[in-house]
């Protein structure tokens, strides 16, 4: 499979590609064969997975965003008796 190099990469569009990476979890090289395709139409399949669809409404998280939130909500799966009195 063949490699290009791009020239002169706009500073600005560097960063928005780079945040769409980070945003979907996936390599800088995977974010932009995905953007090339879209951009001239060579979806193959059409996917049932919305997930990337919603992104710039509800995000993602990565595994340590996880491992935060299952740390700090820990408690709230305890039951105190003493509540429901």
């Amino acid at each position: 499979m063949k490699s290009i190099t791009i020239h002169n990469l706009d500073d600005s569009l560097e960063v928005l590609i780079k945040e769409r990476a980070k945003k979907q979890g996936i390599s800088l090289n995977k974010t932009i064969q995905i953007l090339l395709k879209q951009s001239l139409g060579l979806n193959s399949k059409p996917s049932n997975n919305h997930r990337d669809d919603f992104l710039d409404l509800f995000g993602s998280w990565s595994k340590k965003d996880e491992a935060e939130f299952i740390k700090k909500t820990h408690d709230f799966n305890k039951i105190n008796a003493l509540d429901w009195k």
